[in-house]
């Protein structure tokens, strides 16, 4: 195989190589094999996995490639790679969530659901990606495995939680990656890495072990293309008893009506929702990008104002989940741990049960606010993050004015507060070369229409690979 076919096949969607096993124009082993070659290559350089899961990975592609051969594939995602974000239970593996403190000699013996669901379609695990210590902050270093970087501009993060994640696709190693997001971590480094990621409704994904950041953690797909979401999607929705708060299953293929375009949709554009602080590079793409959709034959109306900035509320819960997840380790033992986990830690001990519920309370009502706000708009679009992708190793973009990393992501948040579907879809790059992205919400439970808005504006703007080779 050449170099250059080797590149072809690595930045073929996961839809793509379906069709190709299904015609035995490609087998899955050969695609394994091509992608473990190129992680070889460019692991050194982004710095993207915690495990490599060289041989069952390979085992799992001849198993797929037997099935196809004999006309019986398994399921949709049968022979497709896909990488796991540590913060997801997989049977055999560490689960280490970016950390030194988590031990490693545990009885790894269960898969969280959507793992589960992937094993059951016949996906190929390549392996487990980076994060930060327990996925506190939206960008990409951890003392467990340093720094993980943008394959963009190897100066800068991929961004986070979901660094790894982001940077593996970005850089052609997999079409498809599971997420977690509970402030932004699909969107942020999906806006930073050029890539299409989606926060589901909350209980669309199920999630188990149940996350500390409670009912603003959701689980989600990210991959490098609409459709690739979607099949993600179908995949990995429904049910698990683990869940308490899973939605129920309808069975439903998400794929389906994707194509149907926008013409007729009422849709908000807020540029800052009320008082966010954007680079004017990001506001002059997302601007642009709004006037595709009305080109698209949607009715666009800008709005302002939206909400006040519900960043306290946010915090109160975030720092609550960081005081319980540090709480199970010794003061000498967290001496180990990111100075901004422990900070955030704590901020969460100081919290009473008061503070905790007068966010959620907060929350609660600004949910109430966006359910009006859908009755007039189908959906919102905004940036996905209002600064290009930070320089690796940075918290804050600017520190003159900014004290937690929040304030250089503050679309984000808000969305897992009210628990609405949104997406990032990548609407240009800046004068540097970084990738910028456009955020899409949606009314709760109409994951549908913002994947259906997603892809029609991919189809009208088709992004660029990422050029590292």
């Amino acid at each position: 195989m050449t170099e250059t076919s080797e590149r072809e096949i690595a930045f073929l969607t996961a839809s793509e190589l379906v069709e190709a096993y299904r015609r035995k124009t490609l087998s899955p082993v050969e695609v394994t094999e091509a992608l473990l070659r190129r992680l070889d290559r460019l692991e050194p350089e982004i710095n993207a996995f915690v495990l490599v899961a060289r041989e069952s990975a390979l085992a799992e592609a001849r198993a797929a490639e037997a099935r196809w051969l004999s006309g019986a594939p398994k399921g949709l995602l049968d022979g497709v790679p896909v990488t796991i974000k540590d913060l997801f239970l997989t049977k055999g593996w560490p689960t280490l969530r970016g950390s030194t403190l988590v031990r490693r000699d545990q009885a790894w013996d269960e898969d969280g659901p959507p793992v589960a669901r992937l094993r059951e379609t016949g996906a190929v695990l390549l392996g487990k990606t980076t994060m930060p210590e327990f996925g506190w902050k939206a960008l990409g270093d951890s003392p467990l495995t340093g720094i993980t970087r943008n394959p963009w501009n190897l100066a800068h993060t991929p961004g986070g939680s979901s660094a790894g994640a982001a940077a593996a696709l970005a850089a052609g190693i997999g079409p498809l990656a599971l997420g977690t997001d509970g402030g932004g971590s699909i969107r942020v480094p999906c806006a930073f890495c050029g890539l299409a990621g989606l926060k589901p409704s909350f209980g669309r994904v199920p999630h188990y072990p149940p996350s500390v950041f409670g009912l603003v953690a959701h689980n989600g797909p990210m991959a490098r293309s609409v459709t690739d979401l979607a099949l993600l999607l179908t995949v990995i929705a429904g049910a698990d008893d683990r869940d308490v708060y899973a939605v129920p299953p309808d069975g439903r293929d998400w794929r389906q009506g994707i194509d149907a375009g926008v013409k007729g949709l009422r849709i908000a554009f807020s540029p800052t929702l009320g008082y966010a602080r954007v680079d004017p590079e990001i506001a002059v793409a997302v601007a642009a990008a709004t006037r595709r959709f009305a080109e698209l034959g949607a009715e666009i109306e800008t709005v302002e104002h939206v909400f006040d900035d519900p960043a306290r509320a946010w915090l109160t819960l975030w720092w609550a989940g960081a005081a319980k997840a540090m709480g199970a380790y010794s003061a000498e033992e967290r001496k180990r741990i990111d100075p901004g986990l422990d900070a955030a830690a704590q901020q969460g001990a100081r919290l009473s049960a008061l503070d905790y519920l007068a966010a959620d309370a907060v929350r609660g009502t600004l949910s109430l606010v966006m359910a009006r706000f859908h009755r007039r708009y189908d959906l919102l679009l905004t940036p996905s993050v209002a600064v290009p992708a930070l320089k690796a190793g940075e918290l804050l973009s600017d520190p003159a004015t900014q004290r937690e990393w929040i304030d250089w992501a503050p679309f984000s948040y808000p969305f897992n507060l009210t628990r609405q579907p949104a997406a990032s879809v990548p609407c240009g790059l800046t004068k540097s070369g970084l990738p910028i992205g456009l955020q899409i919400v949606g009314r709760m439970y109409d994951d549908a229409l913002v994947l259906r808005a997603t892809r029609a504006f991919e189809q009208a703007q088709p992004f660029p690979r990422c050029p590292l080779d």
